[in-house]
């Protein structure tokens, strides 16, 4: 099995692992009322950046999500982004979205020195482009669909103090629900058969742990937009996947763990599509 951009993933230099002409974004629009995101795969930066930054491409790798994209491969609407939340993190508010300090970046000096306001304005632009497209995304599949899901896929390090130092599990869950930002009750009937079917899912033998706003809440931006622009009709979960389908100090990624996990996202669309009512 060949992922996409697993070349780029694993073999990282200081180089822009962007390509030329590489898209900001890429839409899939299919007929179904549930939609995936994985607006933290990107790795690449545009030019005018690379000299500002302190850390190279397989630090700032580390702290982005990749192959969640290749996780929601089969979902029939998904959005992809091709930035590095490095660049702008689309997952963050407005004013906190580019990394200014270490403390929004895991402790990280990002910048070499303070980035300059013009790259600054660049960057929220995108984010501004970003939301903009989203809504009127989720506009359309609303008025062909009525009610709608939406997976914000992510995923989070559970090594963060070294290669061979693991997180407790009691506070790292294989998947984390995230569910802060939405009316729980009104989508009870949704979240918990989603919950239910990850649980379903055996790894070498063992069904996967999974918990709800443990090591996460699902406080992130685009859950909150969602649930803000769409209040009667948009479902946003966010999914944090642990990187148990890599290594997150080298970016090698443990290929039939993610198929496994990949069969695991595409068998909840038809699930869901018949907990809002759209399949018998």
């Amino acid at each position: 099995m060949r992922l996409e951009g697993t070349e780029r993933m694993t073999n990282l230099t200081d180089k822009n692992p962007c390509r030329m002409r590489e898209p900001l974004w890429t839409v899939r629009r299919g007929e179904s009322p549930v939609i995936a995101t994985a607006i933290h795969d990107g790795g690449g930066v545009r030019e005018s950046l690379l000299s500002h930054f302190a850390l190279n491409a397989l630090q700032r790798r580390r702290e982005e999500d990749p192959f969640t994209a290749f996780l929601l491969s089969d979902v029939p609407n998904q959005v992809i982004f091709h930035r590095s939340r490095f660049e702008i993190d689309l997952n963050r508010k407005r004013a906190e979205a580019v990394y200014r300090r270490p403390e929004q970046a895991w402790g990280l000096k990002v910048w070499r020195d303070a980035l300059p306001e013009a790259e600054e304005v660049k960057s929220l632009a995108v984010h501004d482009e970003y939301y903009t497209m989203l809504f009127a995304l989720l506009k359309g599949i609303e008025a062909g669909e009525g009610k709608f899901v939406l997976l914000d896929i992510h995923s989070y390090n559970h090594r963060r103090d070294g290669p061979d130092v693991r997180t407790d599990p009691k506070d790292a869950p294989d998947i984390n629900i995230g569910t802060f930002s939405m009316d729980r009750d009104r989508w009870r009937y949704v979240v918990d058969p989603l919950i239910e079917h990850f649980r379903s899912i055996e790894l070498n033998g063992n069904p996967l742990d999974v918990r709800e706003n443990i090591a996460f809440q699902g406080k992130g931006e685009q859950t909150r937009f969602v649930h803000e622009h769409f209040p009667e009709n948009g479902c946003a979960i966010a999914i944090e996947f642990k990187k148990i389908f890599m290594d997150e100090w080298s970016g090698q990624p443990d290929l039939a763990v993610l198929d496994e996990l990949r069969r695991g996202v595409t068998a909840a669309v038809p699930l869901l599509e018949r907990a809002l009512g759209q399949r018998p």
